[in-house]
């Protein structure tokens, strides 16, 4: 018999848990049912499908309130209405945590009065969660990275930096303009070439809503409609929808472990987050020829068994807020990401399905 530890686990078995967990990630199967976490609802009479936020608090607040789901104090006032945010939550903003913080709290809110709020992972929630959104230069702005930023890591480098002017002569009071202007120009560069700050930055965010995340879906089915990043190309069309979303968290909850063993790492082979045809990173539902595409459509719908997808992932900046430039395919495909943040010049929308039956709130109804 294996010389058995206080456990009671051999040591042999000790050392291949791990890999077995591993083979299995590797293989995509997986260890959870994918019951555990819902991802199709039916029966549900109204549901409003917000599109890429990034990082734009203001405008969420304004879409929220146009279309009834929030009270002027920001709390849930939609009843049983279903709210889905598609993803892109994250850069290219200023106030990312500030959004996840009031969709956590309007998620609460809604179950206690019999809606729904479904926040789904898109590329950038995903380019965050794994810690390599540093490598896309301009994704994460200097006010992202600052509020997500530990705060005694934070003022510890801030007192090193005016501790630092003050010994040159300059004014190290932390109020003064110019205290304000040496902070912000010191954290500028270091969010971009120091390490250590940016895996501060990526420990803090998974700390406190990596947890969250994790238990998010990728793609939900609501009555016959689809709701997805990206798209769903043919590939992934037969796929149960429970699947893509169980092996998206694992690969997500393997990657976003702040230590890794190398040789593990090399044998970890992601099956969706990484690619183009998945349901992250997919455009081909807004941007092929339609007449070009139309049979693959059908194929799709047909695999999915659904009348509807409503997407983001691709902004329509070029399109005045209607129906007619947010539908194609015979409005069987919705494209809401029309940019809604400042950043894609602020033009706020919403899908409304309203007991199946297609309108959008847009900028004209504010």
């Amino acid at each position: 018999m294996p010389r058995r530890r206080k456990d009671g686990n051999p040591p042999l078995i000790r050392l291949f848990l791990p890999l077995a967990l591993l083979l299995i990630l590797a293989l995509g199967v997986s260890p959870l049912r994918a019951a555990d976490i819902p991802c199709v609802w039916t029966d549900v009479e109204r549901i409003v499908a917000v599109g890429d936020l990034h990082g734009d608090y203001e405008n969420l607040v304004d879409i929220l309130k146009g279309t009834g789901l929030v009270d002027e104090g920001l709390h849930w006032a939609g009843g049983r209405s279903h709210l889905v945010q598609t993803g892109d939550i994250m850069d290219r903003g200023p106030d990312a945590r500030k959004i996840l913080d009031l969709l956590m709290k309007l998620e609460l809110e809604a179950a206690l009065a019999g809606g729904k709020v479904h926040v789904l992972i898109g590329n950038h929630e995903m380019l965050n969660i794994i810690g390599i959104a540093f490598e896309y230069p301009g994704y994460v702005t200097l006010a992202q990275f600052l509020s997500f930023l530990p705060e005694d890591f934070r003022e510890s480098r801030e007192k090193e930096v005016l501790k630092g002017a003050a010994a040159d002569g300059s004014d190290a009071k932390t109020t003064s303009p110019e205290a304000s202007f040496l902070l912000k120009n010191y954290w500028a560069k270091t969010m971009k070439t120091d390490k250590d700050a940016q895996a501060a930055y990526a420990g803090a965010f998974i700390e406190d809503y990596g947890a969250w995340f994790l238990k998010k879906n990728c793609i939900e089915k609501i009555n016959d409609v689809v709701f997805v990043h990206g798209g769903v190309s043919s590939k992934y069309s037969t796929w149960d929808l429970g699947r893509i979303n169980s092996v998206l968290r694992e690969e997500l909850a393997f990657l976003s472990e702040p230590v890794k063993n190398p040789k593990v790492m090399r044998l970890f082979r992601p099956q969706i987050i990484y690619d183009r045809l998945g349901p992250l990173w997919y455009r081909d539902l807004a941007q092929r020829d339609e007449k070009e595409f139309a049979r693959d459509i059908d194929q799709i719908f047909a695999n999915l068994k659904a009348r509807f997808m409503v997407i983001a992932h691709s902004p329509q900046v070029g399109s005045p807020v209607a129906m007619e430039y947010m539908s194609r395919f015979q409005k069987r495909i919705w494209i809401i990401d029309t940019g809604i943040t400042h950043a894609f010049g602020g033009r706020l929308s919403a899908l409304v399905i309203d007991n199946g039956q297609f309108s959008v709130w847009g900028e004209e109804d504010e």
